[in-house]
C-alpha cells in the first residue's frame, strides 16, 4: 500500500494510525446489533448448529474407544469452566480497577486429544468428511454405531483419501491427530512461527509436516495448491470454512447447560462478558455465533489481538475484511502469540460477525507474558502466550454497574512441554 493510500486510511480510521504504532488500542464496535438484526448476515443458523450437535453425538462412542482420554466424558470433547478470583484480585491489583461480577476460565486449553479450541472446529470437519465419504461409499448409515469405524476396514477405506491444511500449530495439531487416527494420509502446511514441539507431535502421530519460512497466510496458500492437484485430497480452508465454524458454534449450548448446572444466571442484569483470542477469526467467531445463540443479546463478545497481528480489528473497523492485511501497513505480523500470528482476518467470519461482536482490543506480547506468569502464581494454571490475550478483557472493556460474569476463553497450552512452559513463564514479570 502507497504511502498516499495509507494516508488516505488514516484520515477516513484514526485508529489505524494507533495499530500502525503498535499501541494496545480497544475499539468498542458501533455496528454492533440485535441477535435478530445480526443473524440474517451469518448465513447459518440453529438449525445448523444443532445438526453439528447431532453428528458429534454420533461419533461420540467412537471417540469415546479411539481416545481414552475422552472416555470419562462419554466420548464428547468438552472443557471445563472454573472461577479464578485470585487472578480477578491480582488483575484489580495490577491494573488499579475494579472489576465488577465474577471472572470464570473457559478452559479449552486443555481440551483432549489436541489440547487447545481448535479440537473443537478441526476435530468436528474431520469427522464430518469421513462421514460424508462412508455413507457415499454405503460402508455406514447414521443409525449405526459409529464405534463401527475403528474396524481395519474403514482404515483400508480412509487411506486412499487424503486431508491437507495450512496452520500456525493448533488447527494443524487437532486435524493431524485426528486424520491419522481415522486412516487418512494428513498433510500439515506449518508457517514459520509454529512451535517445534507442535511439528515433533504431529510426526510422531504419523503426520507429514511441510515448513515454510514464511507466515501464516503461505502456509495456507501452498496448503491449497497441493491440494487442488489431487481429486482425492480435501483442503480445510481455516479461512473460509462453515464447517469449522459450525465445530466452534457447538460450543454455546453447552456453555449454558454448564452454567445451569452451577446455578449462574445471565439475564439483562447478569449480563455475559466474554473475551475470545482472535487470529484468523474462525474459532472466535463460532464461538461468539454459538454464544449469541444460546444467550441472545445478554451476551458480550469481544475478540483480542496481539499488538503485531491485529488483523480481524483492521479488516472489520476499516470494513475492508480480507482485502487488507496488516503487512500492507508495515506491521509486521511478528507475535509470540504463535496461534494469533494472522496478517489477514477470515473475510467470511468478518461479514458474518461485524454486526454481532461488542468490541476489539490489542495487547503486547509482555502484556500476554505478564498475564500468563500471574496466572500461573495466582491459580497454578499453565497456559501459552496467545490463550492470556482475553484475560485483559475485564480490564480494558468498559462493563455497566450490573453484575456482569466475565468469561476468559482460554484457548491453549494444555499440551504445552515443561521445558517450553518454563521459558513463557520466565519471560511473565
Amino acid at each position: 500500500m502507497t504511502n498516499e493510500k495509507i494516508s488516505a486510511l488514516t484520515a477516513k480510521y484514526p485508529l489505524v494510525a494507533d495499530l500502525m504504532a503498535l499501541k494496545e488500542t480497544t475499539w468498542l464496535n458501533p455496528r454492533n446489533t440485535s441477535l435478530a438484526e445480526g443473524l440474517p448476515y451469518v448465513g447459518l443458523t440453529q438449525a445448523d448448529v444443532d445438526d453439528a450437535h447431532a453428528r458429534l453425538a454420533r461419533f461420540a462412542p467412537y471417540l469415546a474407544r479411539a481416545f481414552p482420554e475422552t472416555a470419562e466424558n462419554n466420548g464428547i470433547i468438552e472443557s471445563e469452566v472454573v472461577e479464578i478470583p485470585a487472578m480477578q484480585k491480582r488483575l484489580e491489583k495490577e491494573f488499579g480497577a475494579a472489576i465488577n461480577g465474577n471472572l470464570l476460565l473457559k478452559k479449552d486449553s486443555h481440551l483432549p486429544i489436541s489440547g487447545s479450541i481448535k479440537a473443537r472446529g478441526g476435530i468436528y470437519e474431520v469427522l464430518t468428511h469421513a462421514e460424508k465419504l462412508a455413507i457415499n461409499a454405503g460402508l455406514l448409515s447414521h443409525t449405526d454405531n459409529y464405534s463401527v469405524l475403528l474396524e481395519p476396514r474403514f482404515r483400508d477405506f480412509f487411506s486412499q483419501y487424503s486431508i491437507a491444511v495450512g496452520s500456525t500449530g493448533n488447527l494443524g495439531m487437532s486435524i493431524g491427530i485426528m486424520s491419522a487416527r481415522v486412516g487418512f494420509k494428513v498433510t500439515v502446511h506449518m508457517s514459520a512461527d509454529a512451535r517445534e514441539w507442535k511439528k515433533a507431535k504431529l510426526r510422531r502421530h504419523g503426520v507429514k509436516v511441510v515448513e515454510y519460512e514464511q507466515d501464516y497466510g503461505v502456509a495456507v496458500e501452498q496448503g491449497r495448491k497441493a491440494a487442488e492437484g489431487d481429486p482425492n485430497c480435501f483442503f480445510i480452508d481455516d479461512e473460509n470454512s462453515r464447517t469449522l465454524f459450525l465445530g466452534y458454534a457447538v460450543a454455546g449450548e453447552r456453555l449454558k447447560a454448564q452454567f445451569a448446572e452451577q446455578g449462574r444466571v445471565v439475564d439483562e442484569q447478569h449480563p455475559l462478558f466474554v473475551y475470545l483470542p482472535c487470529g484468523v477469526g474462525g474459532g472466535p467467531g463460532g464461538v461468539a455465533f454459538g454464544l449469541k445463540l444460546a444467550f441472545g443479546d445478554n451476551v458480550h463478545c469481544f475478540f483480542a489481538e496481539p499488538t503485531h497481528s491485529p488483523c480481524m480489528l483492521l479488516g472489520v473497523y476499516t470494513g475492508l475484511h480480507d482485502s487488507i492485511a496488516v503487512q500492507d501497513l508495515g506491521i509486521d505480523n511478528l507475535t509470540a502469540a504463535d496461534g494469533l500470528a494472522v496478517g489477514r482476518a477470515s473475510g467470511f467470519v468478518g461479514r458474518a460477525m461485524e454486526r454481532l461482536l461488542d468490541g476489539f482490543y490489542t495487547l503486547s506480547d509482555q502484556s500476554m507474558y505478564n498475564l500468563l506468569g500471574w496466572l500461573a502464581e495466582e491459580e497454578g494454571i499453565r497456559l501459552e502466550p496467545s490463550a492470556l490475550a482475553g484475560m485483559a478483557g475485564p480490564v480494558r472493556v468498559p462493563t455497566p454497574s450490573l453484575t456482569p460474569t466475565h468469561l476468559v476463553w482460554a484457548t491453549g497450552g494444555g499440551m504445552v512441554p515443561p521445558d517450553e512452559m518454563e521459558k513463557y513463564l520466565a519471560k511473565g514479570r
